[in-house]
């Protein structure tokens, strides 16, 4: 594939996985390693799971500004499930790296597949809004937010993903927030897990920047797009879910068997 080849379909890999998540608000991310592998060409899946990364921290950032200005960020529950999650993502890309490469693929398309199956499922939005991590709560909340946030962090940093669909149910599990501060508040853990996978990728020399460049330019575009396009479709998110959800489980279904090949 020539250079210029290249470029266009990372940007359009990107564009695909900002539309997503502009259009159905979130799991698009969980593409983006597929498509760097089979689209793009990346031959390594340890270079594509680290360039994955920080495209993936770095479009949390930009939806995270959009969520705190509407005030849907609890900052305390937000810092400690993100300082235990770091460490779990760490703790995770470690072990990645050590593994072949096709195993981790393997493993990657399994997590697709449940991934899909879960997005099938309606979100609840039940939770007590006013949830607050503070002196008074922390001896009952902190335990359950540490812990959960270890355990996302390390499926975030194995598989080089954002998490959220992970980081959402985990937040309303640990605190008993709604589902729109879950997702806001999500956002802190996304753009931290990322960025913390990034780091260790970098530090063995596993991401190609230009890609991530390119990736990330196409993913700020695609991501007005779905925006916009969600605005005109609102009252057909919930169809439009299960179309994605169908379309993550095939994807998963194809990188699984690649995986055993």
């Amino acid at each position: 594939m020539s250079e210029l080849l290249t470029d266009l379909t990372t940007g359009a890999s990107g564009a695909l996985v900002g539309a997503i998540l502009g259009l159905v608000g979130g799991g698009g991310s969980i593409l983006a390693v597929p498509l760097l592998v089979y689209a793009v060409g990346i031959a390594s899946p340890h270079a594509a799971i680290g360039t994955s990364a920080i495209a993936v921290s770095i479009s949390a950032l930009t939806n995270l500004v959009l969520h705190a200005r509407a005030g849907h960020v609890k900052w305390p529950c937000a810092i400690a499930f993100s300082a235990a999650g770091i460490a779990g993502a760490l703790t995770g890309a470690h072990f990645a790296k050590l593994m072949d490469g096709k195993q981790l693929l393997f493993l990657f398309g399994l997590l697709m597949i449940g991934v899909g199956a879960a997005m099938l499922r309606p979100r609840k939005d039940e939770g007590q809004a006013e949830v607050r991590l503070d002196r008074a709560t922390a001896k009952t909340l902190l335990p359950f937010i540490l812990g959960t946030g270890f355990a996302v962090g390390l499926m975030s940093g194995f598989f080089g993903i954002g998490g959220g669909f992970l980081i959402v149910p985990g937040l309303m599990f640990a605190t008993g927030m709604p589902l729109v501060y879950a997702i806001g508040t999500s956002l802190v853990s996304v753009a931290a897990f990322g960025a913390s996978t990034a780091a260790s990728y970098a530090w063995s020399g596993l991401i190609d920047w230009r890609i991530a460049g390119i990736f990330i330019a196409g993913g700020a575009i695609g991501g007005v797009a779905g925006v916009a396009l969600g605005k005109t479709l609102v009252d057909k998110k919930r169809a439009l879910g299960l179309v994605f959800a169908g379309i993550v489980i095939a994807a998963g279904l194809y990188v699984t068997i690649r995986g055993l090949m």
